[in-house]
């Protein structure tokens, strides 16, 4: 399978990792339409890295396409691959609104290409125990959900960049770039909301999204939930989800287990290593082996035409979730769903 890779940031060096380590995957070429950024990735990647799109997807043999550009700027080139046939891996979130998630979703499947997102930690070991006990009923009826990401970014993570933080191409902020992921694991834990209360606040620095959020979400399943997520508060603590059911509870920390009590049960927790590290102060100490195991699970349901892990209809349930806080913030009301995009 060759690869092509769109945006040269810090996290093309992950993926670039990852598909180096896979049997039968090669990284072909990049695209970044900035000469200087461009002349930059050369040198890092030893690679062609075209300023041209409809070059670079006129790669010969290109099969998939990554997309990892700024989140808001998803769709553009996204829709020309998939219209000129690849097959899409594409940086959470899928896309910073459900108009923009919708199109690029269709557009994926009239051109029979696959679509997946990455959201890496739901490959932890202990995660995948986690959601092993939920859908096997262990911790009986599902009582609450919990996702905590109260981190820390420095000024100069915002004032450096040109994008992160604002509405056109983050989305918003704290919610939409960082809290993401663990509202990914928190949804697919405890399953459809039915409604959400939330508010967010811009708290330390001069950006358009927020640096703070918390929300109370109502599960269809009956199960209640609290969200936080934050980049204002320091020092920055690893991310954690909570479940708690009526037969017992757990609790993951920055991918690893830390409680596991279960009625009647002497079970205990076993360390594992590959939790592939928290963000919670720093948005590069994370590594690259769980984008190697999605990657891996994608060109597997390519060669086997599968449906992948983490597909486009379900990226788009912490799009329609953080959305619908960030409507239930202005308006200040509970708002129901399905959302409409507003």
């Amino acid at each position: 399978m060759n690869i092509g890779i769109i945006g040269t940031g810090s996290i093309t060096g992950k993926h670039a990792q990852a598909i180096d380590e896979i049997d039968g995957a090669e990284l072909v070429a990049l695209y970044n339409p900035n000469p200087v950024s461009a002349a930059k990735a050369k040198a890092q990647f030893g690679l062609p890295v075209f300023t041209d799109l409809k070059e670079f997807l006129i790669v010969p043999g290109l099969d998939i396409v990554c997309v990892c550009t700024p989140s808001g700027m998803h769709l553009e080139p996204a829709l020309a691959a998939a219209k000129a046939g690849k097959h899409l891996m594409i940086e959470k979130p899928i896309e910073i609104n459900l108009q923009r998630t919708d199109e690029l979703i269709a557009a994926c499947s009239e051109s029979g290409v696959k679509l997946a997102v990455i959201f890496q930690n739901r490959f932890t070991e202990d995660y995948q125990k986690l959601k092993s006990a939920v859908s096997g009923g262990v911790f009986g009826r599902l009582l609450m959900g919990n996702a905590y990401v109260n981190w820390f970014r420095d000024s100069a993570y915002y004032s450096t960049s040109n994008w992160k933080g604002t509405l056109m191409a983050d989305g918003g902020g704290a919610l939409i770039n960082q809290g993401i992921h663990t509202i990914d694991l928190l949804l697919d834990l405890m399953g459809d909301v039915k409604s959400v209360f939330g508010q967010v606040q811009t708290t330390l620095y001069p950006i358009e999204g927020e640096d703070l959020g918390a929300a109370i979400v109502n599960f269809k399943n009956g199960a209640l939930g609290n969200i936080t997520s934050a980049t204002a508060l320091y020092p920055g603590y690893p991310e954690r989800i909570e479940i708690f059911g009526t037969e017992g509870s757990a609790i993951l920390e920055a991918g690893k287990l830390t409680q596991w009590n279960i009625r009647g049960s002497s079970e205990t927790i076993k360390p594992t290593e590959n939790s592939g590290g928290s963000g919670a102060s720093d948005p590069t100490a994370i590594g690259h082996q769980l984008h190697l195991e999605q990657w891996r699970l994608f060109i597997k349901a390519i060669k086997e035409d599968l449906n992948p892990v983490v597909d486009g209809k379900t990226a788009r349930k912490s799009v329609e979730l953080i959305r619908a806080i960030y409507f239930s913030s202005k308006v200040g009301q509970m708002v129901e769903f399905p959302f409409l995009d507003k």
